[in-house]
């Protein structure tokens, strides 16, 4: 009872330009994380493109932590290889990899550009440095797109 004489009674809001952002960045750590799902069972199930995929998957990453609530006791986004076969976007993780290494490079590019094309209409509703933010990790994904879509070492 000698507690409730420091408030009004009522719940104290939140400000909504702060819990935004953070729902907006969790949004984004989930669909980052089941990309990177997404690119560990493309490489497991063809290892040769292990090495290819190395560094889209390591900026994958990168975006995760990027994108990661700067909130003490925030969980920690880690992203195991899972299948990418769990209720994920359409857009991030479409089922198994395709048994053939060109197709599944093809749907590792649809994920990427789907992605990319999501963060890019989540712009318009973004806090300032999460736009600048997240337009940069959807440019990203258009060069990740480029480079899953291109023949290494084929003349132009």
């Amino acid at each position: 009872m000698l507690l409730t004489g420091c408030t009004d009674g009522r719940p104290k809001a939140a400000d909504p330009a702060i819990s935004l952002e953070r729902r907006m960045r969790e949004a984004a750590v989930r669909d980052s994380a089941r990309l990177l799902e997404r690119y560990d069972s493309t490489t497991a199930a063809h290892p040769a493109l292990a090495g290819r995929l190395a560094p889209l998957r390591a900026a994958v990453a990168a975006h995760v932590s990027a994108l990661s609530p700067a909130a003490p006791g925030a969980p920690s986004p880690s992203a195991s290889p899972s299948g990418g076969t769990g209720a994920a976007a359409p857009s991030a993780s479409a089922g198994p990899v395709p048994a053939k290494a060109e197709e599944a490079l093809t749907a590792l590019a649809d994920a990427e550009r789907g992605l990319s094309e999501a963060r890019t209409i989540d712009l318009a509703g973004a806090p300032a440095e999460l736009a600048r933010l997240l337009a940069s990790v959807a440019a990203c994904g258009a060069v990740h797109v480029y480079l899953l879509t291109s023949t290494p070492g084929a003349k132009p």
